[in-house]
């Protein structure tokens, strides 16, 4: 810490922290995502499973978005995408 203001030390401490906990968070919103992706690329919307996925991934990115790790426009996208592959999955082929 390069810095002599306590304030300033203090700062970087903190930022520290925000980053490694920035990090985890969206870590962990990449995983669920990339685990709902796969759902419906296999096709798993017989059993709705990718229908639970959706709703728990959902409910992540909002977390995301709430906490500042993701923009709110970028939540909004996210699920939009997703839902509607989701029901794209689901829709009746003609």
């Amino acid at each position: 810490m390069a810095s002599k203001h306590a304030s300033a030390r203090k700062q970087m401490r903190q930022g520290l922290k925000h980053r490694d906990r920035n990090r985890r968070n969206l870590s962990q919103l990449k995983g669920q995502i990339k685990k709902l992706r796969t759902a419906l690329s296999a096709g798993k919307t017989i059993d709705d499973e990718a229908k639970k996925l959706l709703a728990e991934t959902a409910g992540e990115i909002d977390r995301a978005a709430k906490k500042g790790i993701i923009h709110d426009n970028a939540a909004a996208r996210y699920k939009s995408r997703l839902s509607r592959r989701l029901n794209a999955l689901s829709a009746p082929r003609t």
